[in-house]
């Protein structure tokens, strides 16, 4: 099976988690989207970057979400989510897909 960057897995958690929260009107489910997504990149980031950089990134993902919600009084929410999730999305690739 291929691996897939987390990257994008990252940036879609955010953004899936997101919309399908605000689409189902269940945030619980979006935090099940969030939560799975957060999952599968830290066993990844994990494996391409060592334990220290999956806990860095993983609190950078964390830190994202929570970030988004002040951002969007400011911004809107769609960009808010965006934004936080292109600079999670880089991160990742930064730190542990650029490697592999």
């Amino acid at each position: 099976m291929a691996r897939i960057s987390t990257a994008p897995i990252a940036a879609v958690g955010i953004i899936g988690g997101y919309a399908t929260a605000r689409f189902t009107k269940k945030r619980p489910l979006g935090g099940v989207v969030l939560g799975a997504a957060g999952v599968v990149a830290a066993r990844q980031w994990r494996e391409a970057a060592g334990a220290k950089t999956a806990a860095a990134l993983s609190a950078a993902y964390v830190a994202g979400f929570a970030g988004s919600h002040p951002l969007a009084k400011k911004v809107g929410a769609w960009p808010a989510v965006f934004g936080v999730a292109g600079g999670v999305g880089l991160a990742s690739w930064a730190l542990a897909d650029r490697r592999g």
